[in-house]
């Protein structure tokens, strides 16, 4: 692990237990997994000014919680039922069942959120660490990791004995000489999506002149006609928890590489100009949104896809496609591989690809072990998958699966002084059963009412 840095004069800024990287879902469940047990100390980094990550950032929806098709079934629970619950309780979600071919989206408020995932980390005794960015790694030996951070104070070094590399861009792993697959190398990568948000709908008079089906025949005819020069023929707007409001996944910015700094800012201005041409679009086309206006875009380009980490196992088209569960599964995934990418016509488009016959799989623990690791768990989207798997276990509700199992396997190795690799897993399904996990795929359809949270 070599470094430009002097890592001797760089002051330390903390020591701890275990090092979440990355705020999102998926680290903010790892880092309150670990904290399950009470005994170790916890820090986690973030480079905004809020946790959440995507489910903050940009969107409105977890999915990957239930089964898609007209029989949902519930697939995720434990520590990820108690970000829901917590905002069920102040109303800030409902269920829109079997959405746009993903399956039930739970919806919620995602500047609540913001405060949930705050509330949810402080009362799990997490140290949070905001607007800090991680620039280097060095490996001290004992199985001591120093990293270096920087804040608007300088830069500082934090000790620790594990890491779970939740930044989605697999900053740790990069940065320490760990094997990965940089998407695009092999299979296109995933374009990349500005959301954005609409007040002052009439969503009654949408739904009277044909909703979303009248919608999106429109959209496909605005493209054919070249009235507007949408980016794509289909895209989502949804109803948000907020009255009146709309949120949507409609912008697709392709071909250009989220980790090149120049083709990122190209990205992040496009993202902005196709969102006020979808404005536009729906101001002079869509019935009910006459009077509609932007009143927010998300904070950054939504990146799907960048570096997945080479793990002890990796999760394939074929285990997706198998609908198995083997007996090393730490968390199930009902969603269908969703592959946002450029057509042959040159649109972007989403292809599909569905778990058959309604069923789940399995996903690996090793698919969260960098390869040979014994200090070192990687979760959310650049854990160990290939395109194709990726675009289906993607979803939050598997991220925050992700992040359970790994948070939960931290405090277990620190018990035993285990390796990552070398991990008991047959313990650790037990105790992410114990925690309200599933890992067998239930008998029952879940209860998808629109006007609540249920079969938590």
């Amino acid at each position: 692990m070599g470094s430009i840095f002097n890592f001797e004069q760089i002051p330390i800024l903390a020591k701890t237990d275990v090092l979440v990287v990355g705020g999102g879902s998926a680290g903010c469940v790892a880092a309150l997994g670990t904290r399950e047990s009470r005994k170790y100390k916890v820090l986690l980094i973030e480079r905004y000014g809020f946790p959440g990550g995507s489910s903050t950032q940009m969107l409105d929806t977890f999915y990957g919680f239930f089964t898609p098709g007209d029989t949902p079934k519930k697939v995720v629970g434990g520590l990820p039922d108690r970000v829901v619950n917590k905002l069920d309780e102040t109303r800030d979600i409902f269920l829109r069942p079997n959405t746009y071919g993903a399956g039930t989206g739970v919806n919620y408020n995602p500047e609540r959120l913001k405060w949930v995932w705050d509330h949810l980390l402080e009362s799990a005794g997490v140290k949070v660490a905001l607007h800090t960015t991680l620039v280097a790694v060095e490996e001290l030996g004992d199985h001591q990791i120093s990293c270096v951070v920087w804040h608007k104070s300088g830069f500082f070094k934090i000790i620790t004995k594990k890491v779970i590399d939740a930044s989605g861009d697999a900053d740790f792993c990069h940065l320490a000489g760990l094997s990965y697959e940089k998407a695009g190398d092999t299979d296109p990568a995933q374009s990349m999506t500005t959301t954005f948000r609409m007040s002052n709908v009439d969503l009654e008079k949408y739904e009277r002149e044909g909703g979303k089906k009248m919608a999106k025949a429109k959209m496909a005819e605005a493209v054919e006609k070249g009235t507007h020069p949408l980016p794509r023929k289909e895209g989502s707007a949804h109803e948000m928890v907020q009255r009146g409001c709309i949120s949507t996944v409609a912008v697709k910015v392709a071909d250009l590489d989220p980790l090149d700094v120049f083709q990122m800012s190209q990205a992040e201005k496009e993202g902005r100009k196709q969102a006020f041409i979808y404005e536009k679009f729906f101001q002079d086309e869509i019935p009910g949104y006459e009077n509609s206006q932007i009143i927010g875009l998300s904070h950054q380009i939504g990146v799907r896809e960048t570096r997945r980490v080479f793990g002890e196992k990796r999760l394939t088209k074929e285990d997706c496609m198998s609908g198995k569960v083997e007996n090393d599964s730490i968390l199930l995934c009902g969603a269908p591989i969703e592959d946002h990418r450029k057509g042959k016509d040159g649109q972007s488009e989403t292809f599909w690809q569905y778990v058959p016959n309604g069923g789940v799989y399995g996903v690996s623990y090793g698919t969260i072990v960098p390869k040979g690791m014994d200090t070192v768990w990687v979760v959310g989207r650049c854990f160990s998958a290939t395109h194709d798997a990726h675009a289906s276990c993607r979803s939050m509700g598997q991220t925050m699966g992700l992040g359970m199992a790994a948070g939960l396997a931290t405090s277990m190795a620190l018990d035993k002084n285990y390796g990552a690799k070398d991990l008991d897993v047959k313990q650790l399904r037990e105790v992410i059963l114990e925690k309200g996990g599933i890992l067998e795929f239930p008998d029952k359809a879940a209860d998808v009412s629109r006007d609540g949270w249920k079969n938590n």
